[in-house]
């Protein structure tokens, strides 16, 4: 069975989103290598409001590498190339699709999704990048309801920016916790004395 994995980041004080759905808060770091973390995933699970985040870039909403599946109760069901819109039941949809051959399924957004597929079982783990940034008010990464116990599985700083990655599983999920493989390795001093010495003896020329 396929995991579903909600992934997102968040500020220091629990925050998915701005009061007004901003994320230009949200920093970039090089070190992630976003076609790695992509690799993981062939479909993205998201409500109306991510949507239309997402949407605003362009195109339908459409994701590189990936089926789109927007759960809605007030966008009419429609079928664009990468996106597909339903009123089905989020839990119905993500029920059938973890049963199905693939991937891991990427929980996209947003809180209130996640409320109600974590509330249902559905969620195997949750996995935060923690933006070292205070927004006050916004949108939270979960709202109200039942306390949900997780185990760590990984964790990474990144010390460009500052943010802190942070895997958990949920007890009783599906196949095991993930580990964060998308983060390049970092080159430490000793590292790269290394290679320059390498790259040294390869140049030199043998003498005759």
């Amino acid at each position: 069975m396929r995991r579903l994995r909600y992934q997102v980041a968040v500020s220091l004080d629990g925050f998915i989103a701005g009061p007004h759905g901003e994320f230009d808060w949200i920093v970039m770091d090089s070190s992630i290598d976003f076609a790695a973390l992509y690799k993981e995933f062939d479909t993205a699970v998201m409500g109306r409001k991510t949507h239309e985040v997402v949407r605003a870039q362009g195109g339908h909403g459409a994701m590189p590498g990936l089926d789109v599946v927007v759960c809605s109760r007030t966008l009419p069901e429609s079928t664009h190339p990468g996106v597909r819109i339903v009123n089905t039941d989020a839990r119905d949809v993500v029920s059938a699709l973890k049963k199905t051959p693939g991937r891991d399924i990427w929980l996209f957004g947003g809180g209130t999704l996640f409320r109600s597929l974590l509330d249902a079982g559905l969620v195997d783990s949750v996995e935060v990048a923690v933006v070292p940034v205070l927004l006050g008010a916004g949108i939270p990464l979960l709202p109200p309801g039942a306390t949900a116990k997780l185990t760590l599985t990984d964790q990474k700083t990144l010390p460009a920016s500052g943010i802190v990655m942070l895997s958990y599983s949920i007890p009783g999920s599906t196949g095991p916790g993930p580990r964060i493989r998308y983060v390049k390795a970092r080159k430490t001093r000793a590292t790269r004395r290394a290679k320059t010495t390498v790259r040294k003896r390869a140049t030199r020329r043998p003498k005759r």
